[in-house]
């Protein structure tokens, strides 16, 4: 089937037009909500002409200060649909980084879930580009404010709007997609994408398996929608770039998305995966995978037999937590990714059942244009052991939204090409697949020598003490930094400097060996499952 009025890679026009042939299957389920695309096309149609009220045009940008729920994809669709922007915003945010973002992202309409909005109520004097917010919620669970901005009941404002689709002329590729990453090693900054770009760099091209090969062609999107029952359950909040980007890919071939809603619960999603039949989920690293295999071995089994694939991304993967999955699931392909909100999806490894994996963090699938680069950024060929910068070209971003220096550090011309150096440092096997080491920004020097946190922190958690781990660089009079691992212990274990050390030897050099150990009772980690490794310094410390 084709699309022959589908001429733009548009987020708005993909949706309207998958949403038109599969307006009577269900695309969406979070908590006790199921909505068919025709109803959630609806839904977002409404809130669109409620954006429109509210003076929102091209250009403008929403902010969507949500947990996972259906209206958080309203909001995305809505906001699409009329040209604005919306921007994610992480609502375990302070007051100083929710001010910060709202007033970089310049955000006209905000859509807050009603126990956030009392943070946005409190700076909102400090806000110059905010007028009106929506808030999602119970109306008797809170109170709304009078003062700075107008507020008003999302439920009351929809449900009274039009469900018709707004005409909005000038819709296209180059319509804005933005994404703010970081803040837990510095500000926020808003990756600032061409739809046309983000469509192939985020969204995978129309092809969320990776079997098929992008589209060439808008028109073939109709195509590629899936003629079998799908279910994608995103596990991380869709304030994570790769919660949006993997909902979308299936939501745009006409599948069905279930949403994690609330904290994570390992009990909860093994459930879901039974109840509604899953085919494929993502975890975000050993703080989402390591609770599963727990659970399951604790008041498993469950019925697993709809899992097709599980994946993982945004966090590396410990081999042994991999292990135990597979162990689990013995029948499911294993897939990992790797990529940033400054590329998109750079690269991925398959493991077919029954098989293992030559590392935790190598990827012999590599997206075209991705590189590894030495310090004159000239390409690190295979089986050269060099150290070197992940870069990526091809589909990009145009930059950082208000930092045209950080943009340009970012993103670099080498013999006319464009690439993106997100950071992330690497070595070229000798078959090609690149072996990614962690970010250069928190890379511990010791002794001049570099030390990759991620790369010690996955040996340290095959330890059967070890529940979890982060590893940070303290400084020291001899050796510039000293490694330094803060170990929530397994319950009732005990974690001890000297048997690590001696655990890890094996398989590190001497220099990456923990010198120095801060035992705690959690550790702290961002919503989608990153590592603070700002908190764990200031825990390294405290503990003097």
């Amino acid at each position: 089937m084709s699309a022959p009025g589908l001429s733009t890679y548009n987020f708005a026009d993909i949706w309207e037009a998958v949403a038109d042939v599969a307006a009577d299957r269900q695309a969406l389920v979070v908590g006790d909500r199921r909505l068919t695309y025709g109803e959630l096309e609806r839904r977002a149609n409404r809130l669109a002409h409620v954006l429109l009220s509210l003076g929102v045009g091209p250009g403008d940008t929403v902010a969507c200060h949500l947990g996972n729920s259906s209206e958080y994809l309203e909001t995305l669709i809505a906001a699409w649909k009329i040209r604005a922007v919306p921007v994610n915003v992480n609502y375990r945010y302070t007051a100083e980084e929710l001010a910060y973002l709202y007033t970089d992202s310049a955000a006209v309409v905000g859509v807050v879930d009603a126990h956030l909005l009392e943070r946005v109520v409190a700076i909102a004097d400090d806000l110059p580009d905010l007028r009106s917010v929506l808030v999602v919620g119970n109306s008797t669970e809170v109170l709304l404010p009078e003062g700075a901005v107008e507020v008003r009941w999302f439920d009351d404002a929809t449900r009274v709007a039009p469900d018709h689709r707004p005409e909005i002329a000038g819709r296209g590729d180059e319509d804005r997609y933005i994404i703010y990453t970081g803040g837990t090693t510095g500000r926020p900054k808003g990756v600032e994408w061409r739809m046309g770009d983000a469509f192939f760099g985020c969204l995978g091209g129309g092809d969320p398996m990776r079997l098929s090969g992008p589209v060439t062609s808008p028109a073939e999107m109709l195509d590629r929608i899936v003629d079998f029952d799908f279910t994608f359950y995103a596990l991380a909040p869709l304030i994570h770039a790769a919660a949006q980007w993997v909902s979308f890919m299936w939501l745009f071939a006409g599948a069905r998305v279930v949403l994690h809603r609330g904290p994570f619960d390992p009990a909860t999603v093994w459930r879901t995966i039974a109840e509604e039949q899953v085919s494929t989920t993502t975890v975000v690293g050993d703080a989402m995978a390591r609770p599963l295999c727990d659970e399951w071995e604790r008041t498993g089994p469950y019925d697993t037999s709809s899992l097709f694939a599980f994946s993982n991304g945004g966090a590396p993967l410990s081999s042994s937590v991999r292990e135990r999955l597979q162990v689990i699931l013995p029948g499911v392909v294993f897939t990992d990714g790797f990529g940033s909100s400054e590329t998109g999806i750079q690269g991925s490894s398959r493991l077919e059942p029954g098989t293992r994996g030559a590392g935790t963090a190598q990827f012999d699938q590599v997206v075209s244009g991705t590189a590894v680069l030495d310090d004159d950024l000239r390409p690190i060929e295979p089986g050269d052991d060099r150290i070197g910068r992940v870069a990526h070209s091809g589909h990009l971003p145009l930059g950082y939204r208000n930092d045209p220096a950080k943009t340009a550090e970012t993103f670099v011309e080498v013999d006319g090409r464009r690439y993106a150096l997100n950071g992330d440092m690497a070595r070229v096997a000798e078959d090609g697949s690149i072996v990614l080491l962690g970010r250069g920004s928190i890379s511990i020097n010791s002794g001049g020598e570099k030390v990759f946190p991620e790369e010690v922190e996955g040996v340290l958690k095959s330890h059967a003490a070890v529940y979890d781990c982060v590893v940070v660089g303290v400084p020291h009079e001899r050796w510039g930094e000293q490694v330094t691992v803060v170990v929530q212990p397994v319950s009732g274990e005990r974690v001890d400097l000297e048997e690590l050390t001696e655990h890890a030897r094996e398989h590190l050099a001497g220099y990456k060996l923990p010198k120095a150990l801060v035992v705690v009772e959690v550790i702290e980690r961002s919503p989608t499952g990153k590592a603070d490794y700002r908190w764990a310094r200031q825990v390294v410390a405290s503990a003097g």
